[in-house]
């Protein structure tokens, strides 16, 4: 799983954001309270000493100021605070920084001065404070969803790790919270599927079997009909009742090893060139007396840790239809590497078939799509082999199925 898609850093990304964005909530309103008591305590006060102040002074009294202010009229204004808009101001003189309010009345401009105000490191101090408080609160928003992210996403893990093994965790199915709902309700729904699967696997052997014993008693009446018969009559319906019964016995091959689990690293390597080859050769008569040639395009030789039954039927299937419903032109079988091509100029395949193939449902036994196993089962060996089993139409019309072996070994 890539990093970005992990649900742990999910959870802790969303609480530095949640982290983030209460901070900056918090800050504003920090902001808003500072500059308020800002406000208050220096410009209010300033404003009180100048209404106490400045009549006094007019009235040519005496003027004694708080500590720390200074009142200063016309021609006393020091130079650097001369033209100063009205309003309290902020001026830095060398090091210090003067809080100033200045004015005007009916004798003149005057500021009043502020030296010893504190508020400015004041507030630098509650700044740093609350710049401390956002970094601490990032810092713990990041180890809680830490802390949470591997609280959720540890028992997910081995709620996956057990589905995958195909075991149950009494731990997880145990848990009273919604992990456990969902642990008990894949327990339920595994045990299902298994023994579906089972008894689909059992059926299909129990029926396999059952049905090898009359085939192999009605393969062994036609070769005796054959060897005896002295007449096309006879000998001819004997030999469509052999070759139909051995085509039986090799479905029922095939579906006795599709019942079974793929163990394909276990199978000895067969040649799917001369396999290909065998497979054209098998089923040249059933173009013999129309105008089709069946070719053999020999390529790359390539071998595939597989049963011998299976490819054999995968391919002979493929090339069976298309001998069957080619009525004119060619059937071509190509060896690609690490694929297998027929191709062929029949009718192809209708768009509902096509449609239906994509869904890898049943194929109907009509134009291209054949009889006997039909492309679907051809598409359930592919599935069973790891192969690609793809579908285009032909340039010039027909049809083009190619079978390909991504784990094809090279063949020495």
């Amino acid at each position: 799983m890539k990093s970005a898609d992990s649900l742990q850093r999910r959870i802790i990304v969303a609480f530095l954001l949640f982290g983030i964005g209460a901070s900056v909530c918090f800050a504003l309103i920090a902001a808003l309270a500072v500059e308020g008591i800002e406000v208050e305590l220096v410009d209010k006060r300033l404003e009180a000493a100048v209404a106490w102040a400045a009549p006094r002074q007019a009235a040519g009294l005496d003027v004694d100021m708080p500590a720390g202010l200074r009142f200063h009229r016309g021609a006393a204004i020091p130079q650097t605070l001369r033209n100063l808009a009205d309003g309290v101001h902020k001026v830095d003189v060398g090091d210090t920084r003067l809080h100033v309010l200045a004015g005007q009345d009916a004798r003149g401009s005057w500021v009043l001065v502020d030296h010893e105000s504190d508020y400015d490191k004041i507030e630098v101090v509650v700044y740093s404070m609350f710049a401390a408080a956002f970094a601490g609160f990032l810092l713990l928003a990041a180890m809680l969803g830490r802390f949470l992210g591997r609280r959720v996403v540890t028992p997910i893990r081995e709620l996956a790790q057990s589905v995958g093994n195909d075991t149950a965790s009494a731990a997880l199915t145990g848990r009273k919270d919604e992990l456990g709902v969902l642990a008990r309700a894949l327990e339920a729904h595994t045990s299902e599927l298994r023994a579906f699967l089972d008894r689909e696997r059992y059926f299909t052997g129990d029926v396999s079997h059952e049905l090898r014993s009359p085939l192999t008693v009605i393969m062994g009446a036609a070769e005796i009909l054959m060897q005896g018969a002295d007449s096309p009559a006879v000998s001819a319906p004997a030999e469509r009742i052999y070759r139909a019964a051995r085509e039986a016995a090799e479905c029922i091959t095939v579906l006795l090893l599709l019942a079974r689990a793929p163990e394909l690293g276990d199978q000895a390597p067969v040649a799917i060139d001369d396999i290909a080859e065998d497979e054209v050769e098998k089923y040249r008569p059933l173009v013999a007396g129309k105008p089709v040639s069946l070719h053999f395009a020999d390529g790359p030789a390539l071998a595939v840790r597989a049963p011998r039954e299976l490819c054999a039927a995968a391919i002979g299937n493929l090339v069976r239809n298309a001998c069957q419903y080619t009525d004119q032109g060619e059937v071509r079988v190509v060896l690609l590497p690490g694929a297998v091509v027929v191709e062929d100029t029949g009718p192809g395949l209708p768009p509902a078939v096509v449609a239906t193939l994509g869904r890898g449902g049943a194929s109907p036994s009509t134009g291209s799509s054949g009889t006997g196993l039909g492309l679907a089962l051809v598409r359930r060996i592919c599935e069973f082999l790891d192969a690609g089993f793809a579908y285009a139409e032909r340039e010039g019309g027909g049809s083009r199925f190619t079978i390909s072996f991504p784990k094809a070994l090279t063949k020495t």
